[in-house]
């Protein structure tokens, strides 16, 4: 097949999912979304292999499938129909919490089903037992309204019964509705554009060119396999604890490579536990798939012939694979753990290609009370950045997001304080955070709110403390987080994991996120890269004297 043409319809697929991405993330009404970019989407053929994705959160990497599988096995194939539209989110199907809607319609073409374009965004409030989201639930009826498979739109037509089922639901009904309207445009978007190439190139082009774009993608991935030795390798790390106090919790993996196939086994992890911090096995299959492709054939973009290298072992019933009614309102610390351990354990492998940890968790923190200004409920869920870990030449980034959430953004210092009755006091780089060596890790952050309300309460999850982000080949490891409340009602309060810390105006929120480890031995750093790091404000003169026997110029 003309090379040409395959370009030209690899491009068209993935424009569509990035045109789909741009009319979510425009047409939403939750800043969780439409500036954090909490969301992800994909184009499916017929067989929920992907045909295009947008860049958004990569924990979704080869996972929107599920949405349309689940629902044609439970149904079967004729459920499809032309103008319907889905809605799912049950977290034993698709792995995340509840919050985490995805919407997905069948792509039809001259009435055949050709194939599915889905989206996944993060719903501000789903019910549930505390705004947003709690920090402290046991099981998962108290953590939201549950969706199985569910038409959303009928025949073109929204489905005003759902509608009411979802409002009555939720605190925030504008908002939420709202974004269900913006992923069923995104959905509509999809699908015409997907019908505009069909009709340009003719299906038989585009399916004979996917089979190709396929078939590339496996022979580039399994091409950078082959260039690992065969064999066994491992490693084994922690999650802190599930926020009710059991833990660490404990996770192995084992990885085996022989010639171009790579299998990654978890199932020794720790069983499910009675707090949040649970996940569904597909998110579990997911993270390995983001490990995997960091690691991989990184500069191709995924589709149905990525992962076909790979397999992936988890044991239901740990936390790692969830059964109900286990919580898992936080099912993603468990994950970044997951992909960094890939990389410490193909670490003397590929040693020029891996990276130190980073600081590992979304680290969220919730908000929520009364505005004193509009009298209405306000929730102000913001995710907080971290270093990132040092590699072989270069040091680690800092100030970034975790690699389980790729895409997603700060919201900005001027909405939060806009929108939300609160103050940023601080937003600085955490210095001596990052792990010293040859290449230093990246720097956290220090974040302080001040609340401007006297009704509202403040809930976290912050991570790897128990096993913070680790140095490689001698570097050290970066400082773990920490979180100090000042409460005029309860005094000052040091907390990782917390829910509804009652709160009023003048109340403060310090938070300090971790570093990422270090590379190589810190006494073979060049002295200029220490001096210009104690000039940037990377590290403070003590810490350089401390980490890299330092002595500064009298």
């Amino acid at each position: 097949m003309n090379p040409i043409t395959v370009e030209i319809v690899r491009n068209g697929l993935i424009s569509a999912a990035e045109e789909m991405n741009a009319m979510l993330i425009r047409s939403a009404f939750t800043p969780i979304i439409y500036e954090m970019k909490d969301c992800a989407v994909a184009i499916l053929d017929r067989d929920h292999k992907v045909l295009g994705q947008s860049s958004g959160l990569p924990i979704f990497l080869g996972n929107l499938e599920i949405c349309s599988e689940y629902t044609e096995r439970k149904f079967g194939k004729r459920v499809w129909r032309e103008g319907d539209i889905w809605a799912l989110n049950d977290t034993y199907v698709v792995g995340t919490h509840l919050n985490d809607v995805s919407v997905y319609a069948p792509i039809f073409f001259k009435r055949e089903l050709f194939g599915f374009a889905v989206s996944r965004a993060h719903w501000l409030d789903i019910g549930g037992k505390d705004p947003g989201q709690s920090f402290d639930s046991t099981e998962i009826f108290q953590e939201g309204l549950r969706l199985p498979p569910t038409r959303v739109v009928i025949e073109g037509q929204i489905n005003p019964d759902v509608v009411d089922i979802i409002e009555a639901n939720t605190r925030l009904p504008k908002g939420v509705i709202g974004d269900l309207k913006a992923q069923i445009a995104a959905a509509n978007v999809g699908s015409r554009r997907i019908v505009e190439l069909l009709e340009k190139f003719g299906a038989d082009v585009v399916e004979k060119a996917k089979e190709i774009i396929f078939d590339q993608t496996e022979s580039f991935e399994r091409a950078a396999i082959e260039a690992i030795p065969d064999g066994k390798y491992s490693a084994e790390g922690y999650v802190d604890d599930d926020g009710l106090g059991n833990g660490p919790l404990y996770v192995k993996m084992t990885v085996a490579v022989e010639g171009s196939d790579i299998e990654i086994d978890v199932t020794e992890a720790s069983d499910q536990t009675l707090g949040p911090i649970n996940s569904g096995k597909s998110q579990t299959v997911s993270a390995c798939r983001v490990g995997f492709k960091y690691l991989f054939a990184s500069d191709k973009p995924v589709n149905g012939g990525s992962f076909r290298s790979l397999a992936v072992k988890v044991r239901e019933g740990s936390f790692l694979a969830c059964t109900s009614p286990a919580a898992a309102n936080w099912y993603f610390s468990s994950l970044g753990l997951q992909i960094d351990l890939l990389a410490r354990a193909l670490a003397h492998a590929i040693p020029n290609t891996v990276t130190a940890a980073d600081y590992g968790d979304s680290n969220p923190v919730i908000m929520s009370g009364t505005d004193p200004r509009s009298k209405s409920i306000f929730i102000d869920f913001e995710c907080h950045v971290g270093g990132w870990g040092a590699f072989r030449g270069q040091d680690g980034v800092s100030a970034l997001i975790n690699k389980v959430n790729g895409g997603l953004k700060d919201i900005p210092i001027e909405v939060c304080e806009t929108r939300y009755p609160l103050r940023i006091r601080e937003y600085s780089l955490r210095s001596d955070s990052g792990g010293a060596g040859e290449w230093r890790g990246g720097c956290g952050i220090n974040k302080t709110y001040e609340m401007l309300s006297d009704q509202c309460a403040a809930g976290f999850w912050w991570e790897r403390s128990v096993t913070p982000a680790w140095g490689l080949f001698g570097g050290k490891d970066g400082k773990p987080p920490s979180v100090t409340v000042k409460s005029s009602l309860s005094g000052e309060i040091k907390c990782l994991k917390a829910n509804g810390i009652k709160l009023k105006s003048g109340d403060l929120i310090e938070c300090r996120s971790g570093g990422g480890g270090g590379y190589g031995p810190p006494s073979l750093r060049d002295r200029r890269a220490i001096e210009e790091d104690i000039a940037d404000g990377f590290i403070t003169v003590e810490g350089a004297i401390q980490d890299y026997g330092y002595k500064p110029t009298p």
